[in-house]
């Protein structure tokens, strides 16, 4: 068969054989076992319901076994015999390009170069899932090589509920993931709910289809790192940023580190993982010794060298060594998955990493307890290198709030709040958000390196007009992506698909979306997918992360981010989702993204100008009645570019009136 004939043939009515485990690959940890007996009964027949009852007698026993050995039904035997990598959209089979673009961009997040456990259908953060099984992908496929743009499929947690009657301007995909009832989103009713095979963590641009590789993250974390140097008012240049996790997302540290112009050290207790990132280019060196890391780092440091350090083994050691041996830190962070602690997102020290899944799996009380006993050890390093000068900065993975619930030294004098900032309160947030800026992502679906290189120009082109007439209060903003752009090439950031990010407020991103549908238009280039991680201005809720520097009582609301996927989706979008959890955890955060497809039409013009405004300037307005100067500077200047639009401005209450 060919690779079209198997994506319409779904899930298939004669059993392929049973897969091999391919040991070389790397694969998702044992989840716990924590279904009863009944539960585990339950698993099955909602697994088996997607096949036909002959063939039941054959899977049931066989999915029993999976249930046993890793703690969830991944269905290997119906993993696809053909490569999964995201193909020129003309190569997907089906009657609409919007649904091929659909296809390839899910395809894209389970390559095997983009996904962290792609056996597993996890992109990454540990469970940042596409799909629950293969069943799922199969079926989904099929719906997609089937559609038409007179219809939508609804995904529920990877599940394609089925394709419904639509119209053009509607999306063709709505997704949702770990939409679940509020009061059962506590980490243990996701393991529950995912075992039973009901409910998944999408995570954040995973569950979306809009990962593209670390790159998504580069930018992002070279921003962070350029702005935080500034802060502490110091030249990257000779300058040590220490953090750790190279799996996923947080494997774009070291490279931003170097686009930055700093010295980066980042542990990874994963040996494979760490030498993927090193075969990848994403970091320059890995070392396994402590005090060979400590001579490291100091010549590094002698010679103002741009290096990035992979260290084989626990962060904590790290830490710990560097206070022992008086190396001096300049910046500090953690970028662990801690959304997801008892389930291989951190590794306690004093263990292996096989050791570590070992008892993640098979004694999840006492794995518990190392973890938390560790974050106390991770917490008591970091205060001592604070002391003596280092800038510490929550990266929003959550580690802050695990280790105030592990008893951590983490808290301010009043016992209130975190001693240590959100890199969004200090840095993100007032600097980028509050202005609009934020991730803006695009993927060439020819899948032509001389279609990014194209577009890549294109924005340049339109930033720098941009720039000669923006106000000062966003001329940081507009020269540091000019600059990215200018070197993204250079620095080899492509991963699976041929993509490209850069943070643009709601007028650059529709300028430079404009000029791309015009460049399609006229032949020069290929049909562009529009994107953006949901790390962004609006569309996420997550009062640890994105909404942290939101002060007016109103952080833990998840209003802006429903409010966003609805606009998004009658507004103009391809695709919408909104997940429970990403980034900071199950029960912790609301998010939302979109997919749009631009085919050099009028309609996609109409579109991406309709949608793209509302999605910046609804978190602008948001962050604007939360009294936020940035946002409220953003949202005036919004009002006059766009007539229709007339936010609600807050009144500032003088504080002397409190006097009383």
């Amino acid at each position: 068969m060919t690779f079209q004939d198997q994506i319409k043939q779904g899930i298939p009515s004669v059993l392929p054989q049973p897969k091999l485990y391919e040991k070389e690959i790397n694969h998702a940890p044992k989840r716990k076992d924590i279904l009863s007996i009944e539960e585990k009964k339950l698993a099955l027949r909602n697994a088996l319901r997607y096949f036909e009852p002959q063939h039941h007698e054959e899977l049931i026993k066989e999915f029993a076994s999976e249930l046993e050995k890793y703690g969830r039904i991944y269905m290997y035997r119906f993993r696809p015999d053909y490569d999964i990598y995201a193909r020129p959209i003309n190569e997907y089979p089906g009657k609409s390009d919007q649904a091929k673009a659909i296809m390839l961009m899910i395809q894209n997040n389970l390559d095997h170069a983009v996904a962290q456990h792609p056996h597993e259908l996890i992109t990454y953060g540990g469970n940042g899932a596409v799909f629950q099984n293969w069943a799922q992908y199969l079926l989904t496929m099929q719906y997609l090589s089937e559609m038409t743009d007179e219809q939508t499929l609804t995904m529920y947690s990877g599940h394609p509920m089925g394709l419904f009657p639509s119209h053009k301007e509607a999306p063709r995909v709505v997704v949702t993931n770990g939409m679940v009832i509020p009061n059962y989103s506590k980490p243990d009713d996701w393991e529950r709910m995912n075992a039973l095979g009901v409910s998944q963590y999408g995570q954040m641009t995973a569950g979306s289809y809009m990962y593209i590789g670390p790159q998504g993250i580069v930018h992002g974390t070279t921003i962070t790192v350029l702005n935080a140097f500034r802060k502490i008012k110091r030249s990257p240049k000779g300058g040590l940023f220490v953090t750790s996790g190279l799996g996923g997302m947080s494997g774009a540290q070291p490279k931003a580190g170097n686009i930055a112009g700093c010295i980066t050290v980042c542990a990874e207790v994963n040996r494979k993982i760490t030498h993927i990132r090193h075969s990848q280019g994403w970091v320059d060196e890995v070392i396994e010794d402590l005090n060979e890391l400590v001579s490291r780092v100091n010549l590094a440091k002698a010679n103002e060298e741009i290096i990035s350090i992979a260290y084989l083994g626990n962060i904590v050691d790290v830490w710990e060594k560097f206070d022992q041996e008086n190396v001096h830190v300049d910046l500090g962070s953690d970028q662990t998955s801690l959304h997801n602690p008892w389930a291989g997102g951190y590794y306690p020290i004093g263990f292996t990493f096989e050791q570590s899944n070992d008892l993640m799996a098979n004694n999840p009380t006492k794995f518990k307890e190392e973890v938390q006993k560790t974050l106390r050890f991770h917490a008591d390093a970091i205060n001592k290198h604070t002391e003596k000068g280092t800038y510490f900065f929550d990266y929003g993975n959550a580690f802050l709030l695990e280790a105030s619930r592990a008893g951590a030294k983490i808290m301010d004098e009043n016992n209130i709040d975190f001693k240590y900032n959100s890199y969004v309160q200090d840095i993100m947030g007032p600097m980028c958000f509050d202005y609009g800026f934020g991730p803006f992502r695009w993927v060439c679906a020819s899948g032509k390196l001389e279609d990014l290189v194209k577009t890549d120009l294109i924005a340049c082109q339109v930033l720098q007009e941009l720039v000669k007439t923006a106000p000062e209060e966003i001329q940081q903003q507009m020269q540091d992506n000019i600059q990215w752009i200018k070197g993204a090439q250079e620095n080899k950031l492509v991963v699976g698909s041929q993509a490209r990010i850069l943070y643009a407020d709601a007028e650059g991103r529709a300028k430079i979306a404009e000029a791309f549908n015009q460049a399609i238009a006229i032949g020069e280039i290929g049909i562009i997918i529009l994107g953006r991680d949901h790390h962004d201005v609006s569309g996420t809720d997550s009062p640890y992360r994105e909404t942290s520097n939101i002060y007016d009582g109103s952080k833990f609301t998840a209003d802006m981010a429903i409010q966003n996927v609805i606009g998004d989706s009658f507004r103009g979008a391809t695709w919408v989702s909104i997940h429970n959890g990403g980034g900071v955890g199950w029960g912790e955060v609301i998010n939302g993204g979109f997919g749009m497809v631009l085919d050099g039409s009028q309609e996609a013009s109409k579109r991406l100008k309709s949608m793209l405004f509302w999605d910046v300037n609804n978190g602008i307005s948001r962050r604007s009645w939360a009294r936020n100067d940035g946002a409220i500077f953003a949202i005036k200047r919004a009002m006059e570019t766009q007539p229709l639009l007339k936010a609600t401005l807050p009144n500032v209450v003088a504080e002397a009136l409190f006097n009383f």
